[in-house]
């Protein structure tokens, strides 16, 4: 997803990298001339610190999952929000979705050649103090915060990513992964540019530069040159891009990735609060944001609007904000929202498809109980995105919901650190018992997946130690048995405990008195029980992880 393996311009400390990024400089590592083709301008993104040795596929794995936002002030210019300070406060709530490196580009809007910048490795709060947030006042910006697997977590490839083309300065931010990559770059390739690297964002960058087939006549066309590459690659992406005094946010014609659109309202006028769709009108809107998640909105006082359309462009300005396209899927097929957002990695405030992820957690663990009856004292989980399922298992199975485990909020998920040992270490750090609620009881324990299969042991063994008579697993999600390619951290098969052991068998060897998963139907039943859309033409979730179906046709 992300750019590796590029000359450095600077080594940037660990803790950031910030400065401006003008167009009109000598630094030829910034800009390059026309191709001789004339079809394209040739771009080279910028670095910020030198690579290590980049490391195959099989090694490194190849998937991420990122957070992007964007804010751009309304009416007159020089705006009197604090443009940098929402970014910053917005990508702190999509903390969630990477944890590795945060970034923010920033510009007044005024000089198409000149951004600020500043991004490191580490989290929001690490990257950015007053001195990095003070050099980065302006009119408009966009962040990005990154997760991404062990051998690219790297300084280099802190989003978002600035490039100087021969119109201006642009600023890339992008969630995701393409799957058809390799004809991608090769239509790139024939064109006469050479790619410095084999990254999913610099592909993405460099096919940007591609004249749109009905041409251009004053100046770069950008709506265009979007529809165009959304056209070559279907799946999967959401993107917030900055040119000069606007910023266009971009969803996969599949809608794989989220992203939504918010608005800043004036502390005086935040009563009345519509939960979905607030007002679209303009009046005394002090600005515009858009993210992958809503979750940050109530703390900056914006006000959810709506969800960027599968295969929509919008445009945002001082303005307002206005859709400008809309790329449709071919033959008719559905759309394709990760299915695995509701499951695990939503903010569980955040909104999707009309519904809060939460509400959907919880009918999760409706179904579940539905499907898998347990006789028992108490139901609890597996803190904290299990907690939803258990109190919906605990309402339709009438069994009293209890805590059982303890959790240090200061130890990062285990999900997406980059080690089995890691993992594994994470757990006995993570948790403890709370032995009065454990001691002689038979539990429901909800979790909400079970991926490599590693955390789940220790848990039920930190139960019994403190006194547990009967432990039962259930999960609130299907067996997960493929590979994810469209961004999420799901890398090899020989991975995934589902292909080694059935649910009798994991039980055994987890040491659990029983273990059952929620059926995909169940799943599917769950999502789609508020969701807002009500016509079955327009509902469609990606399951590949769970059934190996997947939306498009893989290259690799």
């Amino acid at each position: 997803m992300d750019s590796d393996g590029m000359t450095a311009l600077s080594n940037g400390a660990a803790g950031g990298m910030d400065g401006s990024c003008d167009s009109a400089s000598d630094n030829e590592n910034c800009r390059q001339s026309t191709s001789s083709t004339g079809n394209m301008e040739q771009r080279q993104p910028e670095i910020v610190a030198e690579a290590e040795p980049i490391k195959d596929n099989d090694e490194a794995g190849i998937t991420h999952n990122c957070g992007v936002f964007g804010c751009i002030g309304a009416g007159e210019w020089p705006t009197q929000i604090d443009v940098a300070q929402m970014i910053c406060l917005g990508l702190v709530a999509l903390q969630h979705r990477g944890q590795e490196s945060a970034g923010i580009v920033t510009s007044k809007g005024e000089d198409a050649k000149r951004f600020n910048m500043h991004k490191g490795m580490g989290l929001v709060s690490h990257v950015f103090d007053d001195t990095a947030m003070n050099k980065l006042r302006g009119n408009l910006g966009i962040g990005h915060t990154r997760y991404s697997t062990t051998a690219a977590s790297e300084a280099l490839n802190c989003q978002p990513f600035v490039v100087h083309t021969q119109h201006g300065a642009l600023a890339v931010a992008h969630n995701g992964e393409l799957v058809n990559a390799e004809s991608l770059r090769k239509k790139v390739l024939d064109r006469g540019l050479g790619l410095s690297t084999m990254s999913d964002s610099e592909l993405i960058t460099q096919a940007l530069c591609l004249n749109p087939p009905e041409g251009e006549h004053e100046g770069p066309n950008w709506p265009a040159r979007i529809k165009h590459v959304m056209k070559l690659s279907p799946l999967s992406y959401s993107l917030v891009l900055m040119y000069q005094d606007r910023i266009y946010g971009v969803r996969d014609p599949y809608g794989n990735r989220p992203l939504c659109l918010g608005k800043l309202v004036p502390v005086t006028k935040r009563k009345n609060y519509s939960r979905i769709n607030g007002e679209n009108d303009d009046e005394n809107c002090e600005g515009w944001v858009i993210s992958s998640e809503s979750s940050g909105f109530l703390s900056i006082g914006a006000r959810y609007l709506r969800e960027v359309e599968p295969g929509e462009i919008v445009e945002l300005t001082k303005y307002g904000v206005k859709s400008i396209g809309i790329v449709e899927r071919q033959d008719d097929r559905l759309p394709a929202f990760c299915i695995f957002e509701y499951v695990y990695f939503a903010r569980p405030d955040s909104i999707f498809e009309g519904q809060v992820v939460y509400s959907v957690r919880m009918q999760c663990g409706r179904e579940l109980a539905k499907e898998a009856p347990c006789d028992a004292d108490i139901v609890s989980s597996v803190p904290e995105s299990g907690t939803a399922a258990a109190h919906g298992y605990a309402r339709q199975s009438g069994i009293q919901f209890a805590e059982v485990l303890c959790k240090n909020r200061y130890v990062g998920r285990t999900f997406i650190q980059p080690s089995t040992r890691l993992r594994q270490l994470g757990v006995a750090k993570k948790f403890g018992a709370l032995m009065d609620n454990v001691f002689g009881k038979k539990i429901v324990l909800i979790d909400d997946s079970i991926v490599r299969g590693n955390t789940i042991g220790p848990i039920i063994k930190l139960l019994r130690d403190a006194g547990a008579k009967e432990v039962h697993i259930r999960v609130a999600s299907p067996p997960i048995k493929y590979p994810c390619y469209m961004g999420i951290n799901i890398p090899t098969r020989e991975e995934l405990i589902a292909n080694k052991l059935d649910a009798h068998q994991l039980a055994d060897a987890v040491g659990a008195d029983s273990l059952v998963y929620l059926s995909i139907e169940g799943l599917i039943s769950a999502v789609t029980y508020s969701i807002r859309e009500k016509d079955p033409k327009k509902i469609g979730h990606c399951i590949a992880c769970l059934s190996g179906q997947y939306p498009e046709k893989l290259e690799w």
